[in-house]
């Protein structure tokens, strides 16, 4: 379904006979997804009370060091680099790391900004 969404649809990802005979013998995550569960993983891992809203407000910095392979179970790793105040709340940038069970290299290094509200943004 991500492949459908995003037209990405590369055989690395989909087509499992075939990457078996690819370098990383199997299927491997989009890349795209796994920078997609960042909001996830940092909303199950943080909680800031009192906020009315966040944001996504962008990345600085993304680098995937390794493939994931389809199926893998994964974790997060949250380091919070700055907490600024905005108007109305404050901005956060926190370094996200995506691991995947048993392998000690991340799969997924992301700096990501988040903007946190306590009102509605004017």
């Amino acid at each position: 379904m991500f492949a459908q969404a995003t037209g990405d649809d590369q055989w690395i990802h989909l087509d499992v006979e075939r990457a078996k005979l690819g370098p990383y013998k199997q299927t491997i995550a989009h890349g795209f997804l796994t920078l997609s569960l960042l909001p996830c993983i940092s909303a199950a891992t943080y909680s800031v009370e009192e906020i009315s809203m966040g944001l996504n407000y962008g990345l600085n910095k993304v680098r995937f060091p390794a493939p994931l392979p389809a199926g893998s179970r994964v974790r997060g790793h949250i380091k919070l680099l700055t907490c600024e105040p905005i108007e109305g709340g404050a901005q956060l940038t926190t370094e996200v790391q995506i691991e995947m069970e048993g392998l000690t290299k991340p799969v997924c290094v992301a700096e990501m900004v988040s903007r946190l509200f306590v009102k509605a943004p004017s």
